[in-house]
């Protein structure tokens, strides 16, 4: 498996409050950022999976605020998933300031697999080869 590399970026002012602060709206275009990322590393963009039929909507987040992110910090974000069976998987991710080990957020999402129909799908009976590329991410997945 090849080694992945985290999705790093630097935060913008519009993306602030008069503080300087991201404000909490933005965590999750942090977070759909970085898992996309993630994603186009293995071969798997929303794209291509969106032209084969498979559909990957939100079910939850979860955000857990840590310190303050501001205006200019370079953030670094690594997404890992944490459970997959062939209808839902879950990812968390740890925001951290690039270059260090200092969390500055952590968080947690789950996604279904569905149809343009926006009907569940059981993923590895219909893609057998897109979960496979899924399961060899599970938790062990060391991102850079």
């Amino acid at each position: 498996m090849m080694k992945l590399e985290s999705y790093v970026r630097v935060v913008n002012y519009y993306e602030t409050d008069q503080m300087q602060v991201v404000h909490h709206s933005n965590y999750a275009r942090y977070l759909e950022e970085a898992r996309l990322h993630l994603m186009d590393q293995v071969g798997l963009s929303y794209d291509k999976l969106e032209e084969m039929g498979i559909i990957i909507p939100v079910l939850e987040l979860h955000d857990y605020y840590t310190k303050s992110i501001t205006y200019g910090d370079v953030i670094e974000i690594k997404p890992t998933i944490i459970k997959l069976s062939p209808v839902r998987f879950t990812l968390k991710y740890q925001i951290l300031r690039s270059g260090t080990d200092e969390v500055l957020h952590t968080a947690q999402t789950s996604h279904a697999f569905v149809d343009t129909e926006f009907k569940p799908m059981n993923l590895k009976k219909t893609f057998p080869e897109v979960y496979g590329i899924f399961e060899e991410l599970v938790e062990k997945e060391d991102v850079a």
